[in-house]
C-alpha cells in the first residue's frame, strides 16, 4: 500500500522569485487589513493545512458547507472559511478584482481574486454550524458582533508566511511535518489536539492512544485563537515543554498549530481530523466534548459528551484519519494509576479522584495545593507564575447605572477603602476624568459613548493585567458593550460588575447637574433613561439599592463582595 500521508501536499505559495515580483505589484492593489482570526485562516490556507481549499470559500461552497458540510463539488469540509469584511470595504471591490491581504503591520501576505461577494444569513450559519443561534457561544457572538457583514470569496495566492517571533523552532507547516515523519521513518502518527495545559491524565491518555494505535505521537496544541478566558499560549507552550521530557523522545514530537478554533464541537472534530490528515497524521485522539465551548444560555452544555466522536465516526473513512476515541480518565487511589472512568469494575470499593478544569482554576486562584497525582510540579509552577492567587491579581470594579445614581460617589468611597488596605495600586476611571484625559474629542452619540466605554475597558484591562485595581464608573447603558469590556478584562483578572440600581425618578429628583431638566426640555439628545434606553444588567456580581442607604454602607457592600470573591484578603 503506498504511503500517502507523507508525500508533499499542494501549497498556495508561489516561488521565491515570483513572490518578490508579486510583492511589488501587490503594493498598488486595494488592501484589506486582516483580523487575527483571518490571518490564522490565511496561514493554513497557504501552507496546505486547509487543503483542498484553494482560497476563501465562494458563495456556492459556503452554502454547501453550512447546509451539509460539503463543498459544491461534494468534497467534505465542515467549517466556513470566509473573508468577512465591512460593508464599506465591500463597496470598493468589484468581482474579478485582485486585493492584497495584509497583516496588522501592513505586510502583504498574499493576494486574492474576488470571485464572489454576498451578505450571508448569519443566523442560519450559527444554527447549522454551531447547533444554535445562541450568543453564549463564543463563535456565534463573534459572528454577530465582530465579523464583517459581507463575505468575499475567491482563490488566494500566497506571497509569504505570517511572521511568528515566538517558539519558532516548534512551528511546522504540513509539509515540514511530513518531511520530518519521512526522515524518522514514522508511518503511523497519532495526533493529540489540545488547547489546555497537559496534566497527568492527558499524558496517560496520549500514552495509551499511541499504544492502542501502535503509532508515534504528535502533540499538536493550538496556539492561534482558542476560547476567551483560556490560559494564554505562551504559558501553555512553556507547560508543554516542561512535560515533553516525560515522553520518550524517539517516539514523540510536538508542533504548534496556528489555528483559530471555533469551538464547534462535532463539526470542529471533523475539521481537526482533516487538518491533521494534511499534517501527515494517520490517527487522531478525539476526547469527550471535543472542542466544546461550555454552557449555552440555558446553562446546559452546547454538545453532548460523545457527539463529536459520533459525528467523526460517520465520516471517518472520508476524513482518512482514524479516530482513537478516548474516555474520561480518572485517578484510582488504591492502584495509584489513571484508568478510563467507565471501565472500573470495582468502582464501589475504590477511591476515584478527579479534578475538573473549574476546580483546578479555583485551586490556582485560591493558592491551594494541587496534588502530584493530578499534575506535574513543573506544570503547576508555570501556571502559578501566570495565575497568582486571586488576592494578588489585578481586578476591575465596573459600576453602571443612570446619571446621578451615585456611581461616582460610591466608586470614590470604594477607592479610598482599598487604598487604606494597601498592597495594590488603585486607579479610578470616573466619567468626568476619562472625558477630560482619554475622550476629550468625543460627543454623546451612541457611537461615541460606546467608544468611550471601550477606551475605559482597554485602560482597565491594562491596569488589571499589571496587577492593579481599576475602578470604573461610567453610565455604560448598553449590555453588548459591557460584555465586550468584561471579555477584555477577564483575559487578565476578575471583572466585578456593580449595578447601582437607583430608579430614574430618584436620579431625576437628585439632578445635581441639571441634566435631566435639559433632557426633558429636549436640549440634550439621546439621554440615557429619558430619550435613550438603558439595558439593566441581568446578572451583575452585585446590585446596590441606594435609596435611603448611606454611601459608606454601599461601599462596604462592595468591599464585602470583593472579599467573598477572594480578591482581597479577608
Amino acid at each position: 500500500m503506498p504511503i500517502t500521508n507523507l508525500a508533499p501536499i499542494p501549497e498556495l505559495y508561489v516561488s521565491y522569485e515570483s513572490s518578490q515580483k508579486l510583492k511589488v505589484e501587490a503594493a498598488d492593489l486595494t488592501s484589506w487589513d486582516m483580523t487575527p482570526r483571518q490571518i490564522c485562516d490565511l496561514e493554513l490556507l497557504m501552507n496546505g493545512g486547509f487543503n483542498p481549499l484553494k482560497g476563501f470559500l465562494n458563495e456556492a461552497d459556503y452554502d454547501g458547507v453550512v447546509e451539509n458540510m460539503r463543498m459544491a463539488d461534494g468534497t467534505l469540509w465542515p467549517m466556513p472559511i470566509t473573508l468577512d469584511v465591512s460593508e464599506k470595504f465591500a463597496e470598493t471591490v468589484e468581482l474579478g478584482q485582485d486585493i492584497a491581504l495584509r497583516d496588522q503591520e501592513g505586510v502583504i501576505l498574499g493576494t486574492m481574486t474576488v470571485t464572489d461577494k454576498w451578505v450571508p444569513n448569519k443566523s442560519r450559519e450559527a444554527e447549522k454550524v454551531f447547533g444554535a443561534d445562541d450568543q453564549a457561544h463564543p463563535a456565534v457572538y463573534y459572528l454577530h458582533n465582530q465579523a464583517g457583514s459581507v463575505y468575499l470569496g475567491g482563490p488566494v495566492t500566497g506571497i509569504q508566511q505570517p511572521v511568528h517571533y515566538d517558539f519558532r523552532a516548534r512551528r511546522d507547516t504540513p509539509n515540514e511535518l511530513r518531511a520530518f515523519f519521512r526522515k524518522m521513518g514514522w508511518r503511523r502518527v497519532v495526533a493529540f489536539q489540545t488547547r489546555n495545559p497537559l496534566h497527568r491524565a492527558h499524558q496517560e491518555l496520549t500514552f495509551r492512544a499511541a499504544k492502542e494505535a501502535q503509532a508515534n505521537l504528535l502533540i499538536h496544541p493550538v496556539v492561534g485563537l482558542t476560547k476567551p478566558g483560556d490560559v494564554d499560549h505562551f504559558t501553555r507552550v512553556r507547560c508543554y515543554e516542561a512535560v515533553l521530557d516525560k515522553y520518550p523522545a524517539s517516539t514523540t514530537t510536538m508542533s504548534l498549530l496556528n489555528l483559530a478554533m471555533r469551538m464547534a464541537g462535532p463539526r470542529e472534530a471533523v475539521w481537526h481530523g482533516l487538518i491533521r490528515g494534511n499534517h501527515g497524521c494517520t490517527h487522531m485522539i478525539v476526547g469527550r466534548d471535543h472542542a466544546g465551548p461550555g454552557k449555552n444560555s440555558a446553562g446546559e452544555d452546547f454538545y453532548g459528551a460523545y457527539d463529536a466522536q459520533d459525528l467523526y465516526r460517520t465520516y471517518q473513512d472520508e476524513i482518512g484519519v482514524e479516530m482513537v476515541d478516548f474516555k474520561h480518565m480518572v485517578w484510582v487511589q488504591e492502584r495509584a494509576q489513571y484508568e478510563p472512568a467507565d471501565e472500573i469494575e470495582d468502582r464501589d470499593n475504590v477511591t476515584i479522584l478527579n479534578i475538573s478544569g473549574t476546580e483546578l482554576r479555583r485551586r490556582l486562584a485560591e493558592g491551594l495545593e494541587i496534588p502530584e497525582w493530578f499534575s506535574f510540579p513543573e506544570v503547576v509552577n508555570e501556571l502559578r507564575r501566570t495565575r497568582p492567587p486571586r488576592a494578588q491579581q489585578g481586578f476591575t470594579v465596573f459600576f453602571t447605572g443612570f446619571s446621578g445614581s451615585g456611581k461616582s460617589t460610591i466608586a470614590n468611597a470604594v477607592m479610598v477603602k482599598l487604598m487604606e488596605m494597601g498592597g495594590r495600586p488603585v486607579t479610578l476611571l470616573d466619567g468626568d476624568i476619562v472625558r477630560k484625559n482619554l475622550s476629550s474629542e468625543l460627543g454623546f452619540s451612541k457611537e461615541h459613548r460606546d467608544l468611550n466605554i471601550r477606551r475605559i475597558g482597554y485602560v482597565a484591562s491594562e491596569i488589571t493585567k499589571n496587577g492593579g485595581i481599576a475602578i470604573c464608573a461610567p453610565i455604560a447603558p448598553y449590555a453588548t458593550t459591557r460584555r465586550a469590556v468584561r471579555e477584555d478584562i477577564e483575559a487578565f483578572g476578575a471583572f466585578v460588575e456593580v449595578h447601582v440600581a437607583t430608579s430614574i425618578e430618584e436620579c431625576e429628583k437628585r439632578d445635581r447637574k441639571g441634566l435631566y431638566k435639559l433632557a426633558r426640555a429636549g436640549k440634550i439628545k439621546e439621554f440615557t433613561g429619558i430619550s435613550d434606553p438603558y439595558d439593566v444588567p441581568e446578572s451583575p456580581e452585585l446590585r446596590l439599592e441606594t435609596e435611603s442607604v448611606d454611601v459608606d454602607n454601599c461601599a462596604h457592600q462592595v468591599i464585602l463582595k470583593l472579599e467573598s470573591m477572594g480578591l482581597i484578603a479577608g
